[in-house]
C-alpha cells in the first residue's frame, strides 16, 4: 500500500525547491489541529510548527480550538485559500467521510492536499491475564461463539469501530464494538475482564504495552510494524489486511499551486530530519511525506474501504 512506500517517493518530491510562491509567506500561519490539546496530531502539528517557522521565518500557530472535528474541518475549508490557515487531518477525516448522512464540506473538493505526515497502525491488545493469547486465537473463539466476543473502541463510526469491523468482514466473526468516550476507561473495563479486547491507536497502545498494562495480539500495518516488531501483523491470519492511520496537511481547496508546492518541499525536508523521525517514533508515528496528488488518492482510497464497511455491516450513519 501506499504510506510504507511514500519515503521513497519523497526524495523525487523534494529534489528542489519550488521557485514560485516567493511573496508567501508574509505573516503567521495557523495549523488547526481538529483534535484537542495532548494527543498524537497536535504533537505532530507543534513539531512541525516549529521546523516550519525556522524555515520560513514567519510564525507557524498550532491551534486547539473548542471546535473539533468535522465543525474545525469545515472552518479550514471555509478559510481564504491564501496558504494562511492549514489543517493537520487525521485518519479520522476520510472515515467520516464514509459514515455521515451529510458534511458542510465536500471532503475533495473544498480541501487543497498538501502532504503526508505519518502514520501508525491500530492495535489490537487485551490485559496480560487474558486467556486470549494470540490474534489468531482472538478469532477462534470469536467464530466459536458468535456475537459474545467484545471489542473497546472510541466512538461509533470511528477507525477504531471501522477497523474492528473490517476484522469482522474479512474473518467472517461478529465481535462487537463498545464504545467508550476515553481510553482510561476502555482500559479499565478491559483489566476488570468486563472487554475481550480493544482496538486502539498505536499512539497511544505502545506505551501501554511496553509498560506491561497491556498485551498487544497483533497491528493493523500490512506487515509488522518497524518500531513494534515484536507484536504480530493481523495479515498474517488475514493475508492482506491493512489498515495505516495517519496525519496530513491540507489547506483550502482553490490554494494555488506555487504555495502547496512550496510546503510540500518544507514539510519533506522536515519528515527527513533525524531528530523529526526521532521524536515521531516517540509517540509511534514514521514519517510519510508524500506529493500532493498521493496525498488525495490515499484519502479517496481510505473512504472507499471505510464506505464499504459500512455498507457490508449496515453501520448507521449519523
Amino acid at each position: 500500500m501506499l504510506l510504507p512506500c511514500l519515503l521513497a517517493a519523497a526524495l523525487a518530491v523534494g529534489s528542489a525547491s519550488p521557485l514560485a510562491a516567493q511573496q508567501w509567506p508574509t505573516r503567521t500561519i495557523r495549523i488547526v489541529t481538529g483534535t484537542p490539546a495532548g494527543g498524537s496530531p497536535d504533537f505532530v502539528s507543534r513539531l512541525l510548527a516549529e521546523k516550519l517557522s525556522e524555515r520560513l521565518g514567519q510564525s507557524v500557530v498550532v491551534e486547539n480550538s473548542a471546535i473539533t472535528g468535522v465543525a474545525a474541518w469545515n472552518t479550514v475549508a471555509k478559510s481564504p485559500p491564501d496558504g494562511y490557515m492549514l489543517s493537520m487531518l487525521t485518519g479520522a477525516f476520510s472515515a467520516r467521510a464514509a459514515v455521515a448522512k451529510s458534511l458542510p464540506y465536500d471532503p475533495i473538493k473544498d480541501f487543497t492536499f498538501v502532504t503526508l505526515v505519518s502514520g501508525y497502525p491500530m492495535v489490537v491488545a487485551t490485559a496480560p491475564t487474558s486467556p486470549i493469547k494470540s490474534f489468531a486465537d482472538l478469532i477462534a473463539r470469536a467464530k466459536a461463539a458468535p456475537y459474545t466476543m467484545t471489542y473497546g473502541m472510541n466512538l461509533p463510526g470511528s477507525v477504531h469501530h471501522l477497523t474492528g469491523e473490517l476484522i469482522n468482514v474479512e474473518a467472517g466473526t461478529s465481535m462487537r464494538g463498545i464504545p467508550y468516550r476515553g481510553n482510561t476507561q476502555i482500559v479499565q473495563d478491559l483489566l476488570g475482564g468486563r472487554l475481550d479486547v480493544m482496538i486502539e491507536t498505536g499512539t497511544i497502545a505502545f506505551a501501554q504495552i511496553k509498560g506491561d498494562l497491556l498485551r498487544g495480539l497483533a497491528v493493523s500495518s500490512r506487515k509488522r510494524f518497524v518500531l513494534e516488531p515484536d507484536i504480530p501483523a493481523i495479515g498474517e491470519t488475514l493475508p492482506g489486511f491493512e489498515v495505516m492511520s495517519w496525519l496530513g496537511l491540507a489547506a483550502p481547496g482553490g490554494t494555488p499551486r506555487a504555495v502547496v508546492d512550496r510546503l510540500n518541499y518544507e514539510v519533506g525536508e522536515i519528515l527527513m530530519l533525524p531528530d523529526v523521525r526521532e521524536r515521531l517514533a516517540s509517540v509511534g508515528n514514521i514519517s510519510t511525506p508524500s506529493t500532493p496528488e498521493q496525498m488525495l488518492d490515499y484519502i479517496e482510497r481510505d473512504a472507499a474501504r471505510w464506505s464499504r464497511v459500512v455498507d457490508i455491516k449496515g453501520i448507521e450513519k449519523y
